[in-house]
């Protein structure tokens, strides 16, 4: 909805016209844009006075024709507009979209070429993109490479990870433009995905220059393109737009008008700016489904941390395969023994998650396919609609219902996504027959069809047409290993959660350092939330049987206070009902916490050391508070000030004194103070570790 909307808008044509700028509505940034001798376009970015993005050149290359160069100024547009808008779920209840726009629209000759270049320049950012008419020449584009460049000022400091065209699963480093080297050097290549060689990053990135300025790099509205990476050039403290190509080495196919994906920075002098700015979903479509009613933020508990924790439980219903001499079906397998997603282990789930007011049950595993999944020259086929032999479906579906609680489908394809695309309609009226809500879906491996990428121009319409087959039987998707988000969910608002980083999972897998959590929401949260899968309570290294010798990087609080400082409408409580009944009274936050809020307010915030959050309920009155910093104990300091004129009791779930994420994860205490208006509580946090409060009106 839109709640206010001011607009002012000039239209100016000439010929060879000379360079244009534009501020933002604030003032604060100053953009430049302008041809060069040769008529390539390009720009500039200033904040406060200061350049943060020096002239960088703009352009795509395509086989048929070139956008690059021989270009003049012909016409531009500005406007500026103001009004606000509601999401269907987030961490606002409405959000301001307030920006200046500059359309600046060149023209070339032999041959002839014509495009438009159209930006917005926000109060904490830019976005541009590539607008492409029907030309007087080809309109079916080849296209090759993208000229974007971002050359910064100095050897900044750099977040980042590398370049990979398959995965996001990758530890985040703090390093320089001249030393990111050696810190891409110190990665290992994934075994199923595709690394790039040479200096190149993911986005989204982050950058914070020794004055002291942050920007975080990404894109916004990905779709029917490509996804991009960065190349660094560490000499000058450049970079420039790498679209992941299929193994033809083309980027994407392009039907003319077309309009590329945004590309986005966003600035601040202040870390908690860029925490708050929802430019990225600005820039994205309004909402398009038009009744949203059936999509229900929730939280859930699942059938799937026990395949983590080193007792050989499997996804597979069997050790035997499919493949083998004889065998024709899956009632001839002979049962492991092992398989988790049970009948009655289900139930069990069930049952807690009623007992508790936990909305659903992810089950993992329940379906006929995952013998053969890893025989990569196989058919990797799993059935969406063929459930293993010991889990009776139609019994768990009513006893869910009777419970109050709802079953969420998995569909791991395998990435064996053409496959997926055949059997979605299948598969998704099967869940509505079945009482079905919401679906994780997965792509673990090597796609297929073979020629085509995780981020391709053909996944990322894949994975679109998945978000929109799914709104059409009012499914909610929560998706890993897809194109990583870059805000779609504004339009798509089923598209409750993705992966697309490296989660929560790999507390069990060599763990996740605290500083991961510190620099994840200054990230990949940009584009979207994140399915992080919070609430480990047992990390303790004595509990895994499988020689693990990495420590989980947190305490238990520290779990608490992720489901502030890591948003997200569809929330895990990751561990298992056995450990959560170990620690009711911790739990207790994790019942009460809620997924959807009225308003965030950032209370303090270091990229990759250290967040503190306030929201507020949209729901209730009631406010909830997260705090978590990295390997080094600190003390938050919480200004009270966001709350109204009234008397509160806050709860407070915090570290024991002795606690530290390596000697003594599980150490926590729960106490209960009167606050005020203005106070500032001094909040201490251990190694690795947080606090969450819960922050009531008195009665």
């Amino acid at each position: 909805m839109k709640n206010s909307f001011f607009m002012l808008s000039m239209l100016t044509v000439a010929f060879n016209m000379a360079a244009v700028s534009v501020t933002s509505p604030n003032g604060n940034l100053l953009l430049n844009v302008d041809v060069d001798n040769n008529g390539a376009p390009f720009y500039s970015l200033g904040y406060k006075g200061k350049t943060v993005v020096a002239d960088s050149k703009l352009g795509l290359v395509a086989d048929e024709t070139a956008f690059t160069d021989g270009f003049r100024i012909v016409a531009t547009d500005t406007a500026t507009i103001d009004r606000s808008w509601e999401p269907v779920w987030g961490e606002y209840s409405s959000i301001r979209d307030h920006f200046k726009e500059l359309a600046v629209k060149l023209e070339a000759n032999d041959p002839a070429r014509e495009m438009t270049i159209r930006f917005r320049l926000f109060d904490d950012g830019l976005g541009f993109r590539y607008e492409f008419p029907v030309q007087n020449g080809p309109n079916y584009l080849t296209v090759k490479d993208e000229l974007t460049e971002f050359n910064y000022t100095g050897d900044h400091t750099l977040f980042c990870i590398p370049g990979d065209y398959d995965t996001d699963e990758y530890l985040w480093s703090e390093t320089s433009f001249s030393g990111l080297s050696d810190a891409l050097a110190g990665y290992n290549k994934h075994s199923e995905a595709q690394r790039v060689d040479g200096l190149t990053i993911q986005t989204p990135m982050l950058i914070k220059t020794a004055d002291g300025i942050y920007i975080n790099a990404h894109e916004a509205a990905l779709d029917g393109y490509p996804a991009m990476l960065l190349d660094v050039d560490p000499e000058d403290f450049s970079m420039k737009s790498h679209l992941v190509p299929d193994r033809l080495g083309v980027s994407a196919y392009l039907l003319l008008p077309f309009n590329t994906p945004w590309r986005t920075l966003i600035v601040s002098d202040d870390p908690r700016d860029i925490l708050a700015s929802q430019l990225v979903l600005n820039l994205n479509e309004p909402c398009k489904i038009e009744d949203t009613s059936w999509i229900k933020p929730m939280k859930f508990v699942g059938v799937w941390w026990e395949m983590f924790t080193g007792n050989q439980k499997t996804w597979a219903y069997s050790d035997d395969s499919l493949a083998k001499p004889g065998v024709t079906d899956y009632t001839q397998l002979k049962p492991n023994g092992r398989h988790p997603a049970n009948t009655e282990n289900v139930k069990r789930y069930i049952d807690f998650a009623a007992k508790h007011g936990i909305d659903g049950v992810l089950v993992e595993g329940w379906n006929e396919g995952w013998e053969d999944w890893r025989s990569y020259h196989k058919n990797r086929q799993f059935l969406f609609d063929k459930p293993y032999p010991d889990f009776d479906l139609p019994a768990l579906r009513d006893y869910a219902k009777e419970k109050g609680v709802k079953l969420i489908m998995h569909h791991e394809t395998a990435a064996n996504a053409a496959d997926y695309d055949l059997q979605l309609d299948r598969a998704f009226k099967f869940m509505k027959d079945n009482n079905y809500d919401a679906v994780k879906t997965g792509y673990v491996g090597a796609i297929i069809p073979r020629s085509e990428h995780h981020t391709s121009q053909w996944m990322v319409d894949h994975a679109r047409n998945v978000i929109e087959r799914a709104a059409e039987y009012q499914i909610m998707v929560d998706s890993h290993e897809a194109p990583r988000p870059t805000g779609l969910c504004r339009t798509y608002p089923n598209w409750l959660a993705q992966e697309s980083a490296r989660g929560g999972e790999f507390e069990s897998m060599g763990g996740n350092p605290p500083s991961h959590t510190c620099i994840l929401p200054f990230t990949r949260l940009k584009g979207g939330p994140m399915d992080y899968t919070p609430g480990l309570f047992e990390t303790r290294l004595s509990y895994y049987n499988e020689g693990k010798t990495s420590q989980a990087g947190t305490t238990l609080a520290r779990q608490l206070a992720l489901y502030l400082t890591m948003p997200s409408p569809m929330q895990m409580a990751c561990d298992l009902p056995e450990n959560y009944e170990r620690f009711p009274d911790a739990f207790q936050f994790i019942e009460d916490v809620p997924v959807d809020w009225a308003d965030s307010k950032y209370l303090e915030a270091e990229p990759n050391r250290y967040i503190t959050v306030a929201r507020l309920d949209k729901n209730s009155n009631d406010w909830y508070v997260g705090a978590i910093t990295d390997e080094n104990p600190r003390t938050a300091t919480i200004d009270l000030s966001f709350l109204p004129a009234g008397k509160y009791v806050a709860t407070i779930y915090e570290d024991a004194p002795d606690a530290d994420w390596k000697e003594n994860p599980q150490a926590y205490r729960i106490r209960t103070i009167d606050v005020k208006p203005g106070m500032k509580l001094k909040q201490p946090l251990a190694a690795g570790g947080g606090a969450a409060i819960r922050i009531q009106q008195k009665k």
